[in-house]
């Protein structure tokens, strides 16, 4: 399943700032935490994919069997 999202665009006399808002659920199925670095890398035109800079230490521990 998808969620669209508008992209947002503000416009300065010497700039520009281009803006993606995350769904809040797409926030919080992915654990997003305020403040965490992502990286975006371009595949192609059409494919952008959002990368987490530094592998999440918690993922490992919820994949662990107890």
């Amino acid at each position: 399943m998808g969620f669209p999202t508008k992209i947002q665009l503000i416009k300065r006399a010497k700039s520009e700032q281009w803006y993606i808002n995350f769904p809040a659920a797409v926030a919080q199925a992915m654990e997003f935490e305020k403040g965490e670095v992502v990286e975006w890398v371009i595949e192609d035109k059409k494919k952008m994919i959002l990368k987490r800079s530094t592998p999440d230490p918690s993922a490992d521990e919820k994949k662990k069997p107890q």
